[in-house]
């Protein structure tokens, strides 16, 4: 375990590599914090955090700078989430609440955390496998056809075109509608098969045939959509951090375009729990030189999907964090009043 100093060492050391971009030397660091000891008893606690491994010397007679292991104490112990402002609060929530539906939802938070931190933006849909159906419509176009329209709890929206194997009138639609919604609604995806299981029965013989057609569609789209759905933005901002990334930016960005890679890394992220994955801890190759900071969203305090930002690791962590958490916590309250 480390003593309370060369922790407070060690957050000096993190605080001013993020701040300045140059490796930290004791007598900087004695200057810029009041740290009560002298410039010799900080160069013997940075020799220490070196051999354990927390801070690295990146080129000879150069000041020090946070390993892996140095930012993963950091965030461990030592950082705090840095609380939004009350103007920076509104701003999110004014940003938000102009959002028309889910789409310009997920657009608008991926823009939002992308000019807060100053990171790539990553923000998942609504995974219907977590959500439940709010409503059912069924519309008619023809006599033999049928639009069936599926409302989520997360304002989620899916159309499908149904060929009915007969004709089927406006009152049997509607006592179909009435029934399916009286079983799903407010219910979870994972039951909607077995709810809608014996609904054909309740029906005329000749209009089984069509009630099971609808039913088969319904049941389509829901397997159809657990294909998850990402919206990615801010890559941009990785070019100001070229110096960050060894040699080239360019296995960051090819591991973007990956979104299998991206569910993976928001995947990890606890349902509702914050996540901080630093470096090496991200699985993927091209992603080494870079941090993710993720957490779930949804509404009721149930997370639906995740949300998260990807920068080097020389990230401001505590604002990091604070934005992430921010708009997570505005999402889930769009949704839930949607």
């Amino acid at each position: 375990m480390l003593s309370e100093r060369r922790l407070q060492v060690l957050r000096a050391i993190v605080q001013d590599y993020v701040g300045t971009e140059e490796p930290v030397g004791s007598k900087a660091l004695t200057e810029r914090h009041n740290l009560g000891v002298s410039p010799a008893t900080v160069r013997n606690d940075m020799a220490a955090l070196e051999d354990e491994g927390f801070i690295a010397q990146p080129h000879t007679s150069a000041g020090r700078i946070p390993t892996d292991k140095g930012y993963r104490l950091f965030v461990d112990k030592l950082a705090g989430v840095k609380p939004m402002t009350g103007p920076e609060r509104r701003a999110i929530q004014n940003f938000l609440d102009g959002a028309v539906d889910l789409d310009d939802v997920v657009a608008r938070t991926v823009r939002l955390l992308a000019q807060l931190t100053r990171q790539v933006a990553v923000v998942q849909y609504p995974s219907l496998t977590r959500s439940t159906v709010r409503h059912v419509e069924l519309l008619s176009l023809a006599p033999a056809r049928v639009m069936l329209v599926l409302i989520t709890d997360t304002g989620r929206v899916e159309q499908r075109m149904v060929d009915c194997p007969a004709p089927f009138g406006e009152a049997s639609l509607a006592d179909l509608r009435a029934r399916l919604n009286s079983r799903i609604a407010g219910r979870r995806f994972a039951d909607v098969p077995q709810l809608v299981e014996d609904l054909p029965e309740g029906f005329d013989a000749e209009d089984r045939g069509t009630v099971s057609t609808v039913l088969s569609t319904l049941l389509e789209t829901l397997v159809e959509e657990n294909e998850e759905r990402l919206m990615i933005g801010g890559t941009a901002n990785l070019t100001r951090f070229g110096h960050d990334f060894p040699l080239t930016i360019r296995p960051v960005l090819e591991a973007l375009e990956e979104q299998v890679v991206l569910l993976k890394l928001l995947g990890e992220a606890g349902d509702s729990g914050m996540t901080v994955r630093i470096g090496h801890e991200n699985a993927y190759e091209g992603l080494n030189s870079t941090s993710v900071v993720s957490v779930g969203y949804g509404s009721g305090g149930e997370a639906v999907a995740k949300l998260g930002v990807v920068g080097p690791t020389r990230m401001d962590y505590p604002g990091t964090m604070g934005a992430v958490r921010a708009v997570a916590r505005y999402v889930g309250q769009i949704l839930a009043e949607s």
